[in-house]
């Protein structure tokens, strides 16, 4: 079986989920050209625990996870299956790799991954399970994490990660709507794009220290770490097959990526 290519979106904010934009329209191409999975493997931002967990929930309930919004993204639904034996696969990987134990539980999907899911696979028929991130772990972590996760893609399954090329929310309000970005984020984005480029992945991990305005992007980082899942799950000479680059919410950068391994031309 040809390897799957391996995903990281920008979800941006919450109302993305009701928008008809380009942000929305490049999820929905990637649901239509890519090779239809056999289940998704969703690396949230929006869960974020001190040890790897993942879902064995066999219907997953949509968690809408945010305050203060219109009620039409409360009514939102993505009634998915669940794909527990996919989320014991990956716990397994994940031990076998040295990262640690992997705590099975059921918790549904966050808007991390139904609010690009909804676009994605709309008919909702595909299993899904998440994958948590671990924030305090860093990116080594996670990109080690990715490398172990790297035979789902041989196996049919879809890794999403989901986050923010730059996610600032307490900047967001000084960034006016319909602005240009500012300096310090198209500079960060622009690092992060010849990094992967380059294949300097060893940079990317250690961006903290290396980026510019790393910090001022990502005051936090469990919305970045996601990249670093699915970077590491295509390898070393990953290619940028597909992309969107350019769009942003204000303070929010929206670049997502489509990663394709090097094993997929071995397969072909």
């Amino acid at each position: 079986m040809k390897p799957l290519p391996t995903l990281f979106l920008s979800h941006g904010s919450p109302m993305m989920a009701l928008a008809e934009c380009a942000t929305t329209q490049f999820f929905k191409t990637l649901g239509a050209e890519l090779p239809r999975p056999r289940a998704i493997l969703a690396v949230s931002a929006h869960w974020d625990t001190a040890m790897p967990a993942a879902s064995i929930i066999t219907q997953p309930e949509t968690i809408h996870d945010f305050y203060g919004f219109p009620e039409p993204l409360y009514q939102l639904r993505y009634p998915a299956p669940g794909a527990p034996d996919v989320a014991q696969r990956a716990a397994h990987l994940i031990a076998a790799a040295g990262l640690g134990p992997t705590a099975l539980g059921e918790r549904g999907l966050d808007h991390g991954a139904w609010s690009v899911l909804r676009f994605m696979y709309s008919a909702h028929d595909i299993p899904v399970t998440q994958l948590a991130v671990q924030s305090q772990l860093g990116a080594r972590h996670h990109y080690a994490m990715g490398r172990a996760l790297a035979p789902l893609a041989d196996e049919g399954v879809l890794i999403l990660g989901s986050g923010g090329i730059s996610h600032n929310l307490r900047e967001r309000g000084s960034v006016a709507p319909g602005a240009p970005p500012p300096a310090w984020m198209s500079e960060f984005v622009a690092w992060v794009r010849q990094a992967i480029e380059s294949g300097d992945h060893a940079a990317l991990v250690d961006y903290v220290k290396q980026a510019p305005h790393a910090a001022r992007n990502h005051p936090t980082d469990e919305h970045f770490l996601p990249l670093f899942v699915a970077l590491g799950a295509a390898g070393e000479n990953t290619r940028i097959t597909r992309e969107l680059s350019g769009e942003t919410d204000r303070a929010l950068a929206l670049d997502s990526y489509v990663f394709t391994s090097p094993r997929a031309a071995v397969a072909a």
